[in-house]
């Protein structure tokens, strides 16, 4: 089972949210997910992240990768490491 942190979209039409979750890579974009790490708001002014920095290094840890653009959001976002 290959794990990915990613994103799944919340929110109604034309207004997106998306949580940043770990999820199989087999499961479907909004279908089940193993943990929340934390939350992705691209329509605020600036954009607002929201992560639990020991959720997502103990996700790490065990070896999920995070997508390309999960990857550009977290070197954005100010993660301790």
């Amino acid at each position: 089972m290959a794990v990915r942190i990613r994103l799944t979209r919340l929110g109604r039409k034309k207004k997106p949210f998306y949580r940043i979750v770990v999820a199989d890579s087999q499961c479907k974009r909004d279908g089940k997910f193993l943990d929340v790490v934390g939350t992705y708001d691209p329509l605020q002014d600036p954009v607002v992240v929201v992560i639990n920095d020991e959720k997502l290094q103990d996700w790490l840890g065990r070896g999920a990768l995070p997508t390309t653009t999960v990857k550009s959001i977290l070197k954005k976002a100010p993660v301790t490491e």
